[in-house]
C-alpha cells in the first residue's frame, strides 16, 4: 500500500520533465498510429486520460514527487496562461456567445450539487460511521469538508480561504487535500472518457449540439483557410505572443492583487486578490482581444497545436500531484467525498435532463467546480481545443461563486454535524 522507494527516486526537475515528456511522446505517437492494437486500445482509453494517469502512477510507486517538484507550479502559472491565449487567439468569439445559456445553469447546478452534497454525504456517513464524523474544536470533520467545498466551487483559492476562516487541524487538512485530488480525479477520468462517447449521452438526454458543432465547423473552416507549414519567425512570433500575454497578467495580477488586498478588502471575500485569478483572467482576456486582430493569423501556423503541448504537460504535473494508493489511508474520508461527488453528479444529470444540455455543458460546468481554471479548459479541449475558452469563463464565474458557496456549505455542514 506504500510507494516502493522511502525518497523520490528522480528529485531532479529537468529529469522529471524529460520523464513525463517522454510519456506524452509515447501517448500522441501510439494514439495516432495504425496498429489495429493501439486503434482498439485507444477507443476504449482517452489518451488524454492516459496523460493524467501515467505520471500518477510513477508519483505512487515512489519513483517521482508531486509534492516535492515545482513543475506544477510552473506549467500552472506559466504555461496555462500561454496556453489559453493560444487557444483562444482564433476563437470565434460571436459563436461562443451564441451557445446560449445551458452552460451557466449547467455550472450553476454543479455548484448548487457541492453545496447541497457534502451536508447529505455527513449525515449518509454519520449513520454508518459515527466515529469519522464527529470531533471537537479544530478536529471536527466539518471544518475539513469546508476546504474540499472551497475547492471544489472554484479552486484553490477559494480551499485556502475556506482553511482560513475555519482553521482544522494541519492533519485533517492533509487529508482532505489528498480525498480532493483524488476524488476530483476519478470524476475527471469519467468526464474525459465521457467526451469520447458524448453523443450517445446526448441521445439519452435528447440534447441538441448543433450550435456547439457549428462553433467547431466554424474554427476548423477557419484553421483550414490560414494553414501554412510554419517558418521559424512563425513560431517564434506564436510563442512570443503567449509569454508576452503572460507576462502582462503576471505583470497586472502583481499590482491589482494586492491592491484589493489593501484597498478595498472586501473584495477579498470574491477572492479578487488571488495573482492566480488575475493571471487566468487578463492571459484569456487578451488572447480573446487578439482573436480580433491580424494575430489571429498565427491558428495557421499552428498557434493552437503549442497552446495543447502546453495544457499537455500541465495534465502531466497535476497527475504526478496524485497518490493512486492514498485510498487505502483513509477510507471513510474518501467514501464521504464519493458520496459527495455521487450527489454532484446526479443533481447534474437531472438538470441536463430537464433542460436537455449537451454532456459538454455538463463536463464543463462541473469541471469549472470542481477543478477550476487548471482542469475546465483541459475537459472542454477533450471535446475540441477550440472550445477551451468556455471552461476558462466558466471557471472565472466559479472564482467569485466560490468563497460564498463555500461558506455556505460549511455552515448547513457544522450544523448537521
Amino acid at each position: 500500500m506504500y510507494p516502493l522507494f522511502a525518497a523520490p527516486v528522480f528529485t531532479n526537475d529537468a529529469v522529471v520533465l524529460g520523464i513525463l515528456l517522454l510519456i506524452l511522446a509515447f501517448i500522441f505517437v501510439t494514439s495516432s498510429s495504425e496498429h489495429p492494437f493501439w486503434q482498439k486500445f485507444y477507443t476504449v482509453v482517452p489518451s488524454l486520460l492516459l496523460c493524467y494517469f501515467l505520471p500518477s502512477i510513477l508519483n505512487s510507486l515512489g519513483l517521482i514527487s508531486g509534492e516535492e517538484s515545482n513543475l506544477y507550479f510552473v506549467a500552472s502559472r506559466y504555461l496555462l496562461p500561454a496556453s489559453l491565449v493560444l487557444l483562444t487567439i482564433s476563437i470565434d468569439f460571436k459563436g461562443l456567445i451564441g451557445l446560449g445559456p445551458k452552460a451557466i445553469i449547467m455550472f450553476l447546478a454543479g455548484t448548487l450539487g457541492i453545496v447541497i452534497g457534502g451536508p447529505i454525504a455527513l449525515i449518509t456517513a454519520s449513520y454508518f460511521a459515527p466515529h469519522i464524523t464527529g470531533g471537537a474544536g479544530p478536529d471536527a470533520l466539518w471544518r475539513g469538508l469546508s476546504t474540499i467545498a472551497g475547492s471544489w466551487i472554484g479552486g484553490g483559492a477559494n480551499q485556502t480561504a475556506m482553511f482560513e476562516v475555519f482553521n482544522p487541524t494541519p492533519e485533517l487538512f492533509s487529508a482532505m487535500v489528498t480525498v480532493d485530488i483524488i476524488v476530483a480525479n476519478i470524476w475527471l477520468a469519467f468526464l474525459l472518457y465521457g467526451a469520447g462517447i458524448s453523443q450517445r449521452i446526448d441521445g439519452w438526454f435528447k440534447a441538441d449540439a448543433t450550435p456547439i458543432h457549428q462553433l467547431q465547423k466554424q474554427i476548423k473552416e477557419y484553421k483550414s483557410s490560414i494553414a501554412k507549414i510554419p517558418t521559424l519567425a512563425d513560431l517564434t512570433s506564436i510563442v512570443a505572443v503567449a509569454f508576452a500575454i503572460t507576462a502582462i497578467g503576471h505583470l497586472g495580477a502583481d499590482f491589482i492583487a494586492p491592491w484589493i488586498g489593501t484597498h478595498a478588502p472586501q473584495l477579498s471575500k470574491l477572492n479578487l486578490d488571488s495573482r492566480f485569478f488575475w493571471i487566468i483572467v487578463i492571459a484569456t482576456t487578451g488572447g480573446l482581444l487578439l482573436s480580433f486582430t491580424r494575430a489571429r493569423k498565427l491558428e495557421g501556423a499552428g498557434a493552437s497545436k503549442i497552446g495543447s503541448l502546453f495544457l499537455y504537460i500541465l495534465v502531466a504535473t497535476i497527475g504526478m500531484k496524485m497518490d493512486v494508493l492514498a485510498i487505502f489511508h483513509s477510507p471513510g474520508f474518501f467514501v464521504i467525498g464519493l458520496m459527495w461527488i455521487i450527489i454532484h453528479i446526479i443533481i447534474l444529470f437531472i438538470v441536463a435532463k430537464m433542460i436537455k444540455a449537451p454532456f459538454f455543458f455538463v463536463a464543463v460546468g462541473s469541471q469549472a467546480n470542481i477543478g477550476g481554471a487548471a482542469s475546465a479548459p483541459i475537459v472542454a479541449s477533450a471535446f475540441d481545443p477550440a472550445l477551451a475558452p468556455v471552461g476558462v469563463l466558466l471557471a472565472v464565474l466559479g472564482y467569485a461563486l466560490g468563497t460564498y458557496a463555500a461558506y455556505l456549505c460549511a455552515i448547513i455542514m457544522k450544523f448537521v454535524s
